[in-house]
């Protein structure tokens, strides 16, 4: 499998990636984990988008943001990978790659995220722990988890 990185700030996404960005997004985080929630929340705009392709097919993203974007540390936010792709352990490969994007574009190594309760220990493995108790976000448990 050859897994392509492509970094773009939003405007410089084509049509066809903002779709398949967006399709993605909504096929794990609204269908997949059947949750009614706003995806398109304005915060697109500021992101660095972080793609993972395999010939030409969108298969994993994240959405990265510098401090104060989001969180006061800069933060990694919609992490995902596409369904078919998942046993090919790319959601690691993803975070790892995340990590090594917020130092090149942000020169930041603390990073701050909102981390779906039952991924906890794979965000852990990545470095990161818990700072807060859970809270439910669109209805779902989350944490707030840091990297120093």
């Amino acid at each position: 499998m050859n897994l392509e990185w492509k970094i773009k700030r939003f405007e410089t996404l084509s049509v066809r990636e903002l779709y398949e960005l967006l399709q993605l997004r909504s096929e794990v985080f609204v269908v997949e984990q059947n949750c009614v929630y706003q995806d398109i929340d304005g915060k697109d705009q500021k992101a660095i988008h972080l793609i993972g392709e395999v010939d030409g097919e969108i298969v994993c993203y994240a959405r990265l943001f510098k401090p104060n974007d989001y969180f006061e540390q800069a933060s990694i936010g919609r992490v995902v990978v596409k369904p078919n792709f998942r046993d090919k352990k790319l959601g690691h490969v993803l975070m790892r790659e995340a990590i090594i994007v917020m130092k090149k574009y942000f020169d930041s190594t603390k990073i701050t995220i909102s981390a779906q309760l039952y991924l906890k220990k794979f965000y852990e493995s990545h470095g990161f722990i818990q700072t807060s108790d859970m809270y439910l976000e669109d209805d779902i448990p989350h944490i707030e988890m840091r990297k120093e």
